[in-house]
């Protein structure tokens, strides 16, 4: 039996089975199965067969936008229209056969938007060049996931089951469990709240699937079984994801409103080019970009050419965006701007800046 073949099994025992208190166990134990078997069909095969045509492309600018969703949904029409890339479209399925990268210009930042080949059910297995589009949508600071508004909501949803299933975690944040293998000792299990998903029993059961007898565990909030194999096995991802509806000129006005209100949503129309500044603005402040202008002593700021940096850096990481041996040299660092009492401030190189802030630095 194939690798595939075990899978479908796998979920359709666990589509058949009742939850509760009688079989939390053995759907532990099923869902930690399934997850070995993916992990196992996600990895290249070893056998060194003749290469393919070229895919991935190299990661540049400041950030990278992995632009997913089935085919014909307006993906390369709302690459051509935000950068000054064509990617062809047309009105039939399929149109994009490779991965086709475009840089939007936006608030001095260069952010790489590449457009992706159509999605299609079961890409996870490989379908489509689906393992391929989602090899690329992993190394993505964002996932924009394109969604026709004309459809069916059921198309978000296999969308989202598809990058699930490969260990893509979408607007989730990385569970908080300590985990550590080790050499002897058996296990140490320990919680710092009430669990009310998992455990000692359940997470034993699940580490000798992965022939873990000796290991560290600390859960520091509640967490379930499938959040416990996600750090297990420690190569999933976790992605702020920006839902786009497009096509909202053929649908009424009622429902493009009840559409919009949902979380991480966008809604757009990339022929009539409707509110496309919006889905901009959004994706700036979905990938926590902030700009950071410098300043010569004694002259003007320099606003033509600004740091593009990431939300939460410091001082030191200015220095190392200019350049990397300026913060063993820097005494001190002048700030103008909302991350300051007072302006200017005189501040240490741990100091955390904002949104256009302007800064001077002084070296020893």
């Amino acid at each position: 039996m194939g690798i595939l073949e075990k899978i479908s099994e796998i979920e359709k025992e666990i589509a058949r089975t009742q939850k509760n208190k009688a079989t939390e166990y053995h759907l532990g134990l099923l869902k930690a199965k399934l997850a070995k078997y993916r992990s196992q069909l996600l990895e290249p095969s070893k056998k060194g067969g003749e290469k393919g045509e070229g895919f991935d492309v190299l990661k540049s600018g400041d950030a990278r936008v992995a632009l997913i969703g089935f085919p014909s949904v307006g993906k390369s029409t709302l690459l051509s229209t935000l950068t000054h890339t064509h990617s062809e479209a047309a009105s039939y399925e399929f149109t994009t056969l490779t991965c086709i990268p475009g840089v939007i210009e936006y608030r001095g930042a260069n952010i790489q938007l590449l457009d992706l080949p159509g999605i299609i059910e079961g890409a996870a297995q490989g379908k489509g060049r689906g393992r391929q589009v989602i090899a690329v949508a992993r190394t993505a600071d964002l996932v924009l996931m394109m969604l026709d508004a004309t459809k069916p909501y059921v198309h978000r949803a296999l969308l989202e089951k598809e990058l699930e299933s490969v260990g893509i975690r979408l607007n989730k944040n990385k569970p908080n469990i300590y985990f550590k293998v080790k050499k002897g000792g058996g296990l140490s299990f320990n919680s710092t709240c009430q669990l009310t998903k998992v455990d000692e029993k359940m997470v034993q059961m699940i580490l000798h699937e992965y022939k873990i007898f000796n290991a560290e565990v600390l859960f520091r909030e509640d967490c379930s079984a499938d959040e416990l194999i996600d750090v297990i096995l420690g190569n999933r991802v976790y992605l702020p994801c920006l839902y786009a509806y497009n096509k909202i000129d053929q649908i009424s006005i009622q429902e493009v409103d009840r559409i919009a209100r949902q979380s991480h949503t966008v809604v757009v129309s990339c022929n009539m080019k409707l509110n496309l500044d919006f889905l901009l603005e959004t994706l700036w402040e979905y990938l926590s970009l902030i700009r950071v202008y410098t300043k010569k002593p004694g002259q003007p700021p320099d606003f033509d050419d600004g740091l593009i940096l990431r939300k939460g850096v410091t001082i030191e990481h200015v220095c190392h965006s200019i350049h990397r041996s300026l913060a063993a040299q820097l005494k001190y660092a002048l700030v103008w701007g909302t991350s300051t009492k007072y302006s200017p401030q005189r501040v240490g190189i741990a100091h955390t800046v904002h949104d256009q802030d302007v800064v001077q630095l002084i070296k020893k």
